[in-house]
């Protein structure tokens, strides 16, 4: 391993970067990074669609829910890269169809952590704000959603771990993430396939556990943000 690392060690951290495309693991982290910021605020569109009260909108956003969860992410990779074409009439770059594919797929899941996180608000939250006469978005913008999305920093933290690992599955469209270089090296080499997909494995261990004791630390701060918070007195006046 020790001769891959040497070699072709740079092919698998950032592929044929400055003199090509950028690859390998520079390129995974730069997907599951892409994918969790723009999923984000449609994940929370989502969200707030589940919960809304008008029906018509809450079926609309359960069935988009329920049909990309209900599929394996491989088979949403496969349509974006050759349906999408198909409807727009022109060949698109593999990276942004599976960029696409994975915005998808984590909408979904994270609308439901959005959805999870403001179904876990206690109601009386609701109820204080629109006693005090607050709209319905002002409700969600001003008191809902800030506490909501708090709570849910670990979960979604946990999301992008889980997204570096999806990012594998860009190999099969012929996307250069860490997956695919190591799938160069190995057809270079012909002679050490357990070394080299031993070191993909060792690879993707240590960034999702790097990465997955970094969301422990980050979830024990809130825990002690939280114990730790001091009630806020609220003086009420009586009417004369």
């Amino acid at each position: 391993m020790i001769d891959i690392l040497r070699d072709y060690g740079l092919i698998l951290l950032i592929g044929q970067y400055p003199q090509g495309p950028l690859g390998g693991l520079a390129m995974t982290l730069v997907l599951a990074a892409l994918a969790l910021i723009i999923s984000f605020p449609l994940a929370i569109l989502v969200g707030l669609a589940r919960v809304s009260t008008w029906k018509p909108l809450a079926r609309v956003a359960a069935f988009y829910v329920h049909t990309v969860r209900g599929l394996h992410l491989l088979l949403v990779v496969f349509w974006a890269y050759f349906l999408v074409p198909m409807i727009g009439g022109k060949d698109i770059n593999a990276t942004l169809m599976m960029l696409f594919a994975l915005v998808v797929y984590e909408s979904a899941y994270m609308g439901e952590i959005v959805r999870a996180g403001i179904v876990a608000l206690p109601t009386g939250q609701t109820q204080a704000a629109r006693a005090l006469g607050l709209s319905t978005p002002q409700i969600f913008g001003s008191v809902v959603l800030p506490q909501a999305l708090f709570n849910m920093i670990p979960s979604i933290l946990s999301q992008f771990v889980v997204l570096v690992k999806n990012t594998s599955l860009a190999y099969v469209i012929g996307v250069d993430e860490l997956t695919n270089a190591a799938y160069q090296v190995n057809g270079q080499l012909l002679t050490k396939p357990f070394e080299v997909y031993g070191l993909l494995a060792i690879s993707y261990f240590a960034i999702c556990w790097l990465l997955g004791r970094g969301v422990s630390l980050i979830e024990r701060r809130i825990v002690k943000k939280r114990s730790g918070a001091t009630p806020v007195a609220v003086t009420v006046s009586q009417p004369a």
